[in-house]
Formats: structure tokens, sequence, C-alpha cells
């Protein structure tokens, strides 16, 4: 699944001018990708434990929220992801949990990390936070309405 989406993402990613066709599938899978994240995304509150550090569900959704930030910075998906219902409200309330699972102990989500040495930080959840926020602000985008939610 996460190559899937790693070749979704390079196809969402392209520069190329997109042909009517190829803006049709992308809708259709823009669609079922969301649904999935919707579906999928308390998982991720799963690597507050450093048991699940590499949990592929939470992994998988991770992904999901990435090629859903470059799907709504792409003008052709944003219109129709801006309309879908409780997108938003999922990003949001994800966010939410997110931020509190980082204030009740020290884990991924928490805002500080304690770094020694030169530790590089490379767990795929780190900048979770900060895609939920990308997406969010991508869905208000020119959208009244959304920003009323908000």
């Amino acid at each position: 699944r996460l190559t899937l989406l790693e070749l979704v993402m390079a196809k969402v990613s392209e520069k190329n001018p997109v042909t009517s066709e190829d803006e049709n599938v992308l809708t259709r899978h823009a669609d079922f990708l969301a649904d999935c994240f919707q579906e999928k995304c308390e998982v991720v509150l799963k690597l507050t434990s450093a048991a699940n550090a590499e949990d592929e569900e939470a992994l998988v959704t991770i992904r999901l929220l990435d090629v859903l930030c470059e799907m709504t910075s792409n003008n052709g998906q944003l219109e129709h992801l801006q309309a879908l219902p409780g997108l938003l409200e999922t990003a949001i309330d994800t966010l939410r949990l997110t931020h509190l699972a980082g204030k009740q102990a020290v884990n991924v989500f928490t805002a500080t990390h304690v770094m020694t040495g030169q530790e590089e930080i490379s767990h795929p959840a780190v900048g979770f936070k900060a895609h939920l926020i990308r997406l969010i602000g991508n869905l208000c985008y020119k959208n009244k309405e959304n920003q009323d939610k908000v």
C-alpha cells in the first residue's frame, strides 16, 4: 500500500499538464483516498507508544495525508476535495487529538523534543501535525464555507 501511495504521489506531483481523462481518474482516486484517510486517521495515535512505532496502518495513514496535501495543492483537485463532506472536520479532529496526545506524555506528537547530540529526527510521524495544518489550510483556501467551519 505504501508503494502504491508513493506512485500516486509521484503522479500527483508531476508538473506536466494532465489530460481530462487523467483528471477524472484522479478525482475518483481522491474520493477513495479521502475516505480511507477519514476511516483510518485515528490509527496514527498508536504511534504515541514506542511499541507501535512501526505500525503499518499508521504509516499508510501518514502517507495518505501526504497525498491529500499534494492533491489539495493542485487546483484541479482542490475544489472537489473542498466539497467532500467530513474531510475538513476529520482533519481538525485529528489535529486536536494528536495535539492532546503530545501534551499528555512525551512522544512523537510532543511539540518540543529533547535531542541528544546529533540525533536526527526521522520518524515518519514527525511533521504529521504540520501536514494536517497544511491540509486544513488548503481546504479553506478561497472557500468561505470551510473558513467559517474552522
